[in-house]
């Protein structure tokens, strides 16, 4: 039975683009998470009778909605902070906008040209799968930006218990899969209808059961923190005339935590000069540290001009002493990929850290606080098999951040969500401290224990509970999720195939 008949193709092509444009309100701030399995029932419709180029076009236009308005902040970054003029910076955001969004172009495609025909094989078996693949596609290809994955709406949902089974990727099929069996109950007959029902419930009350699950147990006592955030304007953030009264202002914040907190945390770059060039200021802040019996945790870049080889790197002094160096470094921002090809991208943005080197894959573990801890700076919190690494020796997580390149978009917001993503999937607390917000203590389940506010100079204080323990995806990683997405797409494909032959 056919309850949705299709109106003009013009009018499906602009509910699809209206429906990939509220989809961001599916993801923090906002947080109306139905919305990640109510929209893509949309896109499912208007592939059911279309020819291939209309199933690439409507792909991609739902693909501009999400992206054109979950991303926009892009421009931010390269207008207001990277000086580059408004035309430039418009451009260049519609190009990342672009790309994204091809690849639901590519999936609309793939479903109409080899995919089964309109039916539960497609709607359940096929689209989710391969939009699932896609998803982890963006992870790695074109150096990766899996922004806005449909898994990332579900941390405060019913499917978000499933991140420590399946990861961000595995909870975005599930969600797909809930889309289509939403979309089979309305297209299908009364047997499919209820059968799809059936299956939906049963996929939220298996999520809220594993999530009753806890695959951690405490490693220690907890640890009392303190996270600094020092509202330091962007534009004033890397004058030199500033750097003192930068420097100071950490410390008179930081200071009357001493002999109160086990741990003190500064953000990405908060020492915004090179490390070589202030070893004197790092010795001293060792000795008051030492002397209080506490760890400082900071950001700050390393290297030097002689090599020209620098790093994002983040540094620990007091008790346990230790260096990390971003290993996954932001295209553009801190480094431009394919470099002979984009040198025109440096004549038209300015961007104080866009030389910078990715650190080893393999660094000794850092530790903090008497415990071992698993660190990440700004962008690598995007990707789940880089918090993995330290696993399972570190008990806690640190994620040091500055988006202030951002101002108050929705950037911030999506950023915490998918740090706590990364703290549901691996089962352990994680301390995000960052220069303007939105610093906060997140526990094992995702949850925010204690958050500061925005663009405000304060001291973000809590505990952290050290765990140990790993959950199924922090022991296997992405691999079993993506091989039964291979599997599903090849056999609704083969299934697909084999229908057509059948028909013809």
């Amino acid at each position: 039975m056919r309850v949705l008949k299709e109106p003009h193709p013009l009018i499906v092509d602009l509910l699809v683009f209206s429906a990939g444009a509220l989809l961001p309100l599916a993801f923090a701030p906002f947080g109306y998470w139905p919305l990640a399995i109510l929209l893509p029932v949309a896109l499912l419709w208007s592939w059911d009778d279309a020819t291939p180029r209309q199933a690439v076009q409507r792909g991609g236009l739902f693909g501009l909605g999400l992206y054109g308005f979950g991303i926009y902040w892009i421009f931010i970054s390269l207008h207001d902070y990277g000086n580059a003029p408004a035309p430039f910076a418009a451009l260049a955001t519609f190009a990342v906008v672009l790309l994204m969004a091809l690849y639901l172009a590519a999936l609309g495609g793939l479903i109409a040209r080899w995919g089964p025909p309109p039916g539960p094989a497609r709607w359940l078996l096929t689209i989710p799968a391969l939009w699932t693949l896609l998803d982890w596609v963006r992870s790695w290809l074109f150096t990766g930006f899996p922004w806005l994955a449909l898994g990332y709406s579900q941390t405060d949902a019913p499917l978000g218990p499933l991140a420590p089974y399946l990861g961000v990727f595995g909870v975005g099929w599930a969600v797909m899969l809930s889309a289509g069996l939403l979309y089979t109950a309305l297209r299908g007959d009364q047997r499919w209808a209820l059968g799809a029902l059936g299956t939906l419930a049963v996929l939220g009350l298996g999520a809220w059961g594993l999530g009753r699950v806890s695959w951690v147990e405490p490693a220690g006592p907890p640890l009392r923190i303190a996270m600094v955030q020092g509202n330091i304007a962007q534009e004033r953030k890397w004058d030199p005339e500033s750097l003192d009264q930068t420097l100071s202002h950490y410390v008179q914040l930081s200071l009357p935590e001493h002999g109160h907190r086990d741990v003190i945390i500064w953000p990405e770059t908060a020492i915004p000069a090179l490390l070589d060039e202030f070893r004197p200021f790092i010795a001293a802040l060792t000795g008051v540290a030492q002397q209080a019996n506490v760890d400082y945790v900071t950001g700050i870049p390393t290297g030097s001009w002689e090599t020209l080889v620098f790093h994002n790197s983040i540094l620990g002094v007091g008790r346990s002493p230790g260096l990390y160096h971003k290993r996954r470094l932001l295209p553009f921002g801190e480094y431009l990929p394919l470099r002979g090809f984009f040198l025109f991208f440096r004549d038209w943005v300015d961007l104080p850290m866009a030389d910078f080197t990715p650190g080893g894959l393999e660094q000794p573990l850092f530790r903090a606080g008497g415990q071992p801890v698993g660190l990440s700076i700004c962008f690598e919190a995007v990707f789940g098999r880089e918090i993995r690494r330290a696993l399972p020796e570190a008990t806690w997580l640190i994620n040091l951040s500055n988006d202030a390149w951002f101002k108050d978009s929705t950037a911030p917001h999506q950023h915490l969500q998918i740090a706590r993503m990364r703290a549901l999937e691996v089962g352990r607390y994680l301390a995000r401290a960052t220069n303007t917000g939105i610093s906060a203590i997140v526990d094992e389940r995702g949850q925010v224990r204690v958050r500061g506010p925005q663009f405000q100079a304060e001291v973000i204080r809590g505990d952290v509970q050290p765990l140990r323990g790993l959950t199924p995806y922090a022991r296997f990683g992405e691999g079993p999720v993506v091989a039964l997405m291979i599997g599903l797409g090849l056999l609704g494909l083969f299934s697909g195939q084999r229908r057509r032959k059948s028909r013809g």
